[in-house]
């Protein structure tokens, strides 16, 4: 599969600066508006995994918080704290600044894979992806916006529940995404890249029960936490099953699952996100 340009920009991207032993400087890449907050996370994983020593594993959780809107404008500086490095986990906090202020904040964790106990739920049921409409294409059918069906991303993303502007439905989704191209082999890129992947559709999720679909909202991230179950392989399709169980204040909780397509749970994710009703209907970021 070839990759596409825009992929290839965000792995470049994800290609940080060393600029002292814990110090790292990063790219936001080219656009406009707020910068996408999982391009943010994914460099701050990056950063985290670069200060391990060789052997100490995987990244197996990260939380975070979105400070502020981050923008294309600047180059963002990355600070690590190595918090602890043990014999089967090791703790890194991550900042990242952006014209002098934090923008963003991760705790992440590592470990060495081990035997031990192990179960999971079952894959929800879901339809393949080939032949469901491109996410990009159906926002763009909404909002109007034919430059937006054309344009290059990262990762590609198929629906399964599409939404119907002006309908309530039910605060759940399932959609299929896959990277938009062949990713290095190298498990902290593959770790990075979900993450970023992780960031998409959730608050659309928390947004379907009130009919707020693009152009009817305000949404920003504003907490995200993935739990990766094992080492991760992003080279191919996985389902990503959503659900929001509570909005309450303008700030919607959602979950999320993600699958393999022969039905392996390989991350649970976990976001709250601020959803407001504009007085003039305008489009914010993507999300």
């Amino acid at each position: 599969m070839t990759r596409s340009r825009a992929l290839d920009l965000l792995l470049q991207n994800l290609q940080l600066e060393r600029l002292d032993r814990d110090l790292f400087l990063g790219q936001p890449g080219p656009g406009t508006g707020r910068l996408f907050g999982g391009h943010v996370a994914a460099q701050s994983v990056m950063a985290a995994g670069l200060t391990l020593e060789p052997g100490a594993g995987f990244i197996h959780s990260l939380h975070a918080y979105f400070l502020k809107g981050g923008s294309h404008d600047v180059p963002i500086r990355f600070v690590v704290d190595r918090i602890r490095d043990g014999r089967t986990f090791s703790t890194r906090h991550v900042v990242a600044y952006q014209g002098g202020e934090a923008i963003f904040d991760l705790s992440a964790s590592f470990a060495r894979p081990e035997d031990g106990v192990a179960h999971q739920d079952v894959m929800p049921a879901a339809p393949p992806p080939d032949g469901l409409p491109d996410w990009e294409e159906v926002r763009g059918e909404i909002l109007e916006d034919a430059e937006r069906r054309r344009r290059s991303q990262p990762v590609e993303i198929r629906v399964v529940d599409p939404d119907l502007p002006g309908e309530r439905l039910p605060a759940r989704r399932r959609i299929w995404m896959r990277p938009n191209g062949e990713l290095p082999d190298d498990p902290l890129i593959h770790a990075a890249v979900l993450t970023y992947a992780s960031d998409r559709t959730l608050l659309s999720t928390a947004a379907r029960p009130h009919g707020l679909t693009w152009g009817r909202r305000m949404s920003a991230s504003l907490d995200h936490a993935v739990w990766f179950h094992g080492p991760v392989n992003f080279n191919g399709w996985v389902l990503y099953a959503s659900e929001s169980p509570v909005a309450r204040h303008a700030r919607g909780l959602i979950f999320g699952s993600i699958w393999t397509p022969n039905g392996l749970r390989i991350a649970s994710v976990a976001q709250e996100g601020l959803i407001r009703i504009p007085r003039d209907r305008t489009e914010d970021a993507p999300r």
